[in-house]
Formats: C-alpha cells, sequence, structure tokens
C-alpha cells in the first residue's frame, strides 16, 4: 500500500534524512520519500506488518506533526 501523508516541519536535508531513516527503521515500511517543497512523505509499506498510526508515530518521533 501507499499514503502521502502532509508533514510540517521538514526544512533541510537533515530533516528529510531523519524522517526517512526512521520509516526505514519501522517493520513494514519498504520505501519512503521525502518531498521538501511540498511537505509530503510518500510511504510504502505492507499493511500486514505495520499500520498507518506506526507510521505517523515514527514521524512525530522524530519532532515532525503529521497532518
Amino acid at each position: 500500500m501507499q499514503t502521502e501523508l502532509k508533514v510540517e516541519g521538514m526544512t533541510c536535508g537533515h530533516c528529510k534524512s531523519a524522517v526517512e531513516g526512521a520509516l526505514a527503521e519501522t517493520t513494514g515500511v519498504t520505501k519512503s520519500t521525502v518531498d521538501l517543497d511540498a511537505g509530503v512523505v510518500t510511504v510504502d509499506y505492507d499493511e500486514s506488518t505495520t499500520s498507518l498510526e506506526q507510521i505517523k508515530e515514527a514521524i512525530e518521533d522524530q519532532g515532525y506533526d503529521v497532518k
């Protein structure tokens, strides 16, 4: 499954790396891409092993707000 999440607070390469790194460590996430200009994170994941809530939590744990 693929989803796009609006994320506030990402402004630089470090933000991109932090979010993509956290998602890479999240069980079930197969790919994530951060678009800093749009403030969007696109996530491909296996919904049988992770939930959208777990994905949001991984992003919020890095200090960003998922809308």
